[in-house]
């Protein structure tokens, strides 16, 4: 008995397993920043809110794994996605050691002006906010595009908000 994969879309399995392990790479950077922020005496504010955004990017992945799986990605919505990647890669060399998926403030640095961010206050959502629309969009997903979308914008309403007060509170700076 052989199982038939036939219905796989070869570009939509690549794409697919490059963002889970890109994504899986960003858990474990972040981990390893948390733990040298946090031995520099830095804290983490406002955790309560991060379990619904691990699961929120979870199920964004799973779904377009069971969803995608079988579709040949659009190619003009793949080539702005990997354009997010360089913008993503931009945000991540320009915060080094102190980008972390978890609000971690460390008192006494000043706030990052450089790269992206002297163009705007929170590039790194900016290119989720891109990613969460763009790869649905690919896939012919409009409707999993927008859902993903509204439910993203809420979870960055608090986290927004969450993280200005951190930043506001340690530094002094509003943003």
């Amino acid at each position: 008995m052989s199982l038939d994969l036939s219905w796989i879309d070869p570009l939509a399995a690549a794409v697919l397993a490059f963002v889970t392990v890109q994504r899986l790479a960003e858990l474990v950077y972040a981990r390893h920043n948390e733990a040298l922020l946090k031995a520099r005496g830095a804290a983490e504010y406002a955790p309560g809110h991060y379990p619904a955004i691990v699961l929120l990017h979870a199920a964004w992945l799973i779904g377009l794994w069971v969803l995608g799986l079988g579709v040949t990605p659009a190619a003009g919505w793949l080539v702005l996605f990997f354009i997010l990647q360089g913008l993503r890669l931009w945000v991540l060399a320009t915060l080094g050691e102190r980008w972390t998926m978890r609000i971690i403030v460390l008192p006494g640095e000043p706030l990052v002006a450089k790269g992206p961010y002297r163009l705007i206050s929170h590039p790194n959502y900016a290119v989720v906010i891109g990613e969460i629309f763009v790869l649905p969009m690919a896939f012919g997903l409009v409707w999993y595009a927008l859902l993903f979308s509204a439910l993203n914008a809420a979870i960055l309403f608090i986290r927004i908000r969450a993280e200005n007060e951190a930043l506001t509170a340690i530094a002094g700076v509003a943003r």
